[in-house]
């Protein structure tokens, strides 16, 4: 089942929430430090439209396609225009509205695994 396309995309969009969290974490955790600038990834939909879906050869009379993986998401510091007298770019209200936009997205996307988990699952009885 980890060869289907909608199982690798959501494992994919869970390891990206997960990279998204420590970041975010990271970013509160370092509210009062000096000079710190928040990071942040590039939204998730932004790195499926530079990535092209990779078909997959189920006869040989069919096209061969190019192999092509999604990147790591490689964090970057966020734009704000809030930072303090000490250079601290992070705004705890802000962060706080991501965390929760992390945990939505991940319910989400754990609970279309789970579906489609289940009506694979009776497909196959």
């Amino acid at each position: 089942m980890s060869d289907l396309y909608l199982t690798q995309l959501t494992s994919q969009r869970i390891g990206y929430l997960s990279t998204r969290q420590s970041l975010v974490a990271g970013n509160v955790a370092n509210a009062n430090t000096p000079g710190f600038k928040a990071l942040d990834l590039k939204p998730f939909s932004a790195t499926l439209q530079e990535t092209a879906l990779a078909m997959s050869v189920t006869n040989p009379a069919h096209i061969t396609p190019t192999a092509q993986e999604l990147a790591v998401p490689r964090p970057g510091e966020q734009e704000t225009a809030n930072a303090t007298v000490s250079g601290n770019s992070v705004d705890l209200e802000t962060e706080m509205v991501k965390l929760g936009e992390v945990a939505r997205d991940y319910q989400e996307a754990t609970g279309i695994q789970k579906a489609f988990h289940q009506m694979f699952s009776q497909a196959l009885k």
